[in-house]
């Protein structure tokens, strides 16, 4: 599509390889957060202590590191700031494009580009406001100055089709690939869910673009009559959570169940996950949803809970701190306020851990650190970023 270009002077993720990419051009710099003592205790692996690093965000959506050990965090009501190395916390950024704070949409998802050491670029992923009253998830990517005070040359490079009026059901996680293509995922708005089986549109799918939004050529459905080209798999509900295996270099996200079915899956190019045809989950207000958990021609979950945990944000643990957690996925979760660790083997499921149950916080986002520590966002009014170490 056209890139569409916002003109701000006239207005008042990443993981696996993608980290290793950056971590080549300009080397971290070494983490110094003066943080408290929140929480502690023992899990199947030893004790882990919770820290707190900043407080004081308003419902935060997602994190990204940069390489001078600052943060780069998005706040759902719109504002991006940037967190210091020693966790303090700066005031809103300039430039940052409009977006519909409402219900469960508003600023969400950051990655940064892989060639971010020369380009300063960043991605953001939000729900934009439209014509008449109508919204949906659009991407755009800007140019972080050398102070990281500022967005500039903001585009717009992808917008979900068809937009709605409703304010559920965004999405939206961004993840970059080890080709340089850029993976978003997309909800189904809600309301309109039957519409995650349907390829003309961009609702309930995951879709793949290059860096400026165009259509890579080995796209599954490209030159397909009446099919979004930018399609990689579809079938999804509302997929808040995104990483890739730091092993394969395979995309592996997590999406909302209805009441019940949760699930993680390995989306494949051109490939249909089933919703709302079938389901582990049912209705809200009871009763079955599709034609029951399988149907031929769709795909199966890895993973599921039920009951829901309303999963956000994921992450493999890469770090060093505790040898056992070795390419295992952590998976906040808002409904069930805690953090749940997969043991994983190759591309199985092989156990769960659930932790910080006692701690009572709706973790947003999870994230790697340049410590090798594992950060969360608590999603909250007064939300906080969050540290987890081991204990002695």
């Amino acid at each position: 599509m056209t890139s569409v270009v916002i003109d701000h002077r006239n207005k008042t993720v990443l993981a696996g390889f993608v980290i290793m990419i950056i971590f080549a051009l300009v080397p971290f710099a070494q983490v110094q957060v003066q943080a408290r003592e929140i929480h502690r205790e023992q899990t199947e692996h030893g004790t882990i202590i919770v820290e707190e690093v900043a407080t004081g965000l308003s419902y935060p959506w997602a994190m990204v590191f940069l390489p001078d050990g600052s943060a780069l965090i998005t706040e759902r009501e719109g504002r991006l700031r940037l967190m210091a190395p020693d966790g303090s916390l700066s005031a809103g950024l300039s430039g940052v494009p409009e977006v519909y704070a409402s219900g469960q949409g508003g600023l969400l998802d950051i990655a940064l580009d892989p060639d971010f050491g020369s380009n300063r670029r960043v991605y953001l992923s939000y729900a934009e406001p439209r014509s008449q009253g109508e919204n949906a998830t659009a991407v755009a990517r800007a140019v972080l100055d050398d102070s990281n005070k500022w967005l500039s040359n903001v585009e717009v490079i992808f917008q979900q089709q068809p937009s709605y009026s409703g304010n559920k059901h965004f999405g939206s996680r961004l993840v970059f690939a080890p080709d340089g293509n850029l993976f978003v995922t997309l909800g189904e708005r809600s309301s309109l869910r039957d519409e995650a089986q349907n390829l003309g549109n961009h609702l309930g799918t995951v879709v793949r673009i290059a860096p400026d939004g165009s259509v890579p050529d080995d796209n599954p459905f490209v030159g397909q009559d009446g099919v979004m080209p930018e399609i990689w798999s579809y079938g999804h509900r509302n997929p808040q959570g995104a990483a890739l295996n730091p092993e394969s270099g395979e995309l592996w996200l997590h999406e909302h169940g209805p009441r019940g079915g949760d699930e993680v899956n390995i989306p494949e190019a051109g490939k249909n996950y089933g919703w709302p045809v079938i389901t582990h989950g049912q209705e809200y207000f009871g009763g079955e949803i599709g034609v029951g958990t399988e149907k031929e021609g769709m795909e199966q979950p890895i993973h599921y809970w039920v009951p829901s945990i309303a999963p956000s944000g994921m992450a493999f643990y890469t770090g060093d701190a505790v040898d056992e957690w070795q390419g295992d996925i952590f998976v906040g979760a808002l409904a069930g306020r805690l953090l749940v660790r997969l043991d994983r083997e190759d591309d199985r499921i092989t156990g769960e851990e659930r932790m910080l149950e006692d701690l009572g916080e709706r973790i947003r986002d999870v994230s790697m650190g340049p410590d090798g520590m594992i950060y969360l966002l608590t999603d909250a009014s007064s939300g906080r970023v969050l540290r987890l170490r081991p204990g002695a």
